[in-house]
């Protein structure tokens, strides 16, 4: 049974450089690695886009937790846990935490119960999902009693590992732009030459923090790996967190929803694109080439009508699929053309419709990145508005590290 949920993500500030050992993200990890940054971890209920503030967390974990056993978490039972992976995507929430506080994440395959009790006989409060963080309060028995986001109960401590390499992987660092235009340099100097440019809000994966004290950390984007000026950015880590069992009701009855209207937007605009050989990309401008006007209302229909627009070029802040775009331009021009509106920003486009797991992609899925977004149309590949080197291409869906995966239909 699939699982998905919105993925509820924390923030703390911290200063330049205090994370330094959470900073990088291991471009060469497996394909789940970009859904395991953007870990999901115990509940809060945030709307998205909102970060939250956690100050102080000592990841330096006390000694009175024990490592959970990496064998424990394989064997998780069938009444704690599934078998299913999911994918979870952002929200936000604030919340505090003291220095006493040790951080957990969650490993298993799926979920494990929360429970109002140190039993398995006790009522199921909430979940936490594959790489959730919980702040461990206090030990009882083979019990954690933790907190994540608004979940408060019990889980079995083989299910939660406390190791400071696991913590690391479960979290994201970064770089939130403060400034309407933020540039990307080559290095690590105002001397440099531009990279690439990132808009007012998105944020970035930072890759690396050793020049931090010179007002200067390494970020991802499409372009490869770049330096980005402190002055202008907001430092700060990423968790994730699950779900109280309201919430789960809640977001599958609000996905479902919206899987609805944007099924009856698709179908709507398919009717009127039939009826009038006019009405094609709703950003389609003057242009020497034809492009056919969208049909059907399905993922595959999304990822067919997008392919056409391959070789046309990348424009910063534009949405034209003909005269130039940039890539949650090009995602929001394809959408719209089936009746679908989305946000003009990349790291909103984290939000939008449902998660899916990378191994669950399906053409028409959106594939976010660090600074980045592209359209899945199968097989491994992606259709995004690269860069103005390259405008609209195709790419392998796993040349860096997916963020997360969103469902519109």
């Amino acid at each position: 049974m699939n699982r998905n949920r919105r993925k509820q993500i924390v923030t703390y500030t911290v200063a330049a450089g205090v994370l330094a050992g959470c900073s990088t993200m291991n471009a060469s990890a497996s394909p789940l690695a970009g859904a395991t940054a953007m870990v999901s971890t115990d509940e809060a209920t945030v709307s998205s886009g909102s970060y939250s503030t956690l100050a102080g967390v000592n990841l330096a974990l006390s000694n009175m937790v024990s490592t959970a056993s990496t064998e424990a978490s394989a064997a998780v039972t069938e009444s704690d846990t599934t078998a299913t992976a999911a994918s979870q995507e952002s929200t936000e929430t604030t919340e505090t935490t003291t220095e006493s506080e040790s951080v957990g994440i969650a490993q298993v395959t799926d979920y494990v119960n929360v429970r109002s009790e140190a039993s398995e006989e006790s009522e199921v409060v909430g979940k936490l999902y594959s790489n959730d963080a919980a702040f461990i309060e206090a030990v009882e028995g083979d019990w954690y009693k933790i907190t994540s986001g608004n979940i408060s109960g019990y889980v079995k401590s083989d299910y939660v590992s406390t190791d400071e390499s696991v913590i690391a992987s479960a979290s994201r660092r970064v770089a939130t732009v403060d400034t309407e235009t933020l540039y990307v340099r080559t290095e690590a100097s105002t001397d440099a030459s531009v990279l690439g440019m990132v808009p007012s809000g998105d944020d970035l994966t930072v890759v690396d923090e050793s020049l931090a004290d010179q007002g200067w950390v390494k970020v991802s984007v499409d372009e490869g790996e770049g330096y980005v000026s402190t002055e202008y950015v907001s430092l700060s880590t990423e968790y994730s967190y699950g779900e109280t069992t309201e919430e789960e009701e809640a977001r599958l009855a609000e996905e479902e929803a919206e899987r609805q209207a944007a099924a009856e937007a698709a179908a709507a605009a398919s009717s009127k694109s039939s009826s009038s050989s006019s009405s094609s990309s709703s950003s389609s401008s003057s242009s020497s080439s034809s492009y056919s006007a969208p049909s059907g209302s399905g993922g595959s229909a999304v990822a067919s009508y997008a392919c056409q627009f391959v070789g046309n070029p990348y424009v910063y802040g534009g949405s034209s699929l003909t005269n130039g775009t940039d890539c949650s331009g090009f995602v929001m021009s394809v959408y719209a053309a089936f009746g679908v509106s989305l946000p003009h920003s990349s790291s909103a486009l984290r939000s939008v419709g449902y998660a899916v797991s990378t191994d669950e992609m399906q053409p028409g899925d959106i594939v976010c990145y660090s600074g980045h977004v592209g359209i899945y149309i199968g097989n491994g590949t992606i259709v995004h508005a690269s860069n103005a080197s390259d405008g609209i291409k195709y790419s392998n869906v796993y040349y860096k590290s997916i963020l997360a995966v969103r469902r519109i239909f």
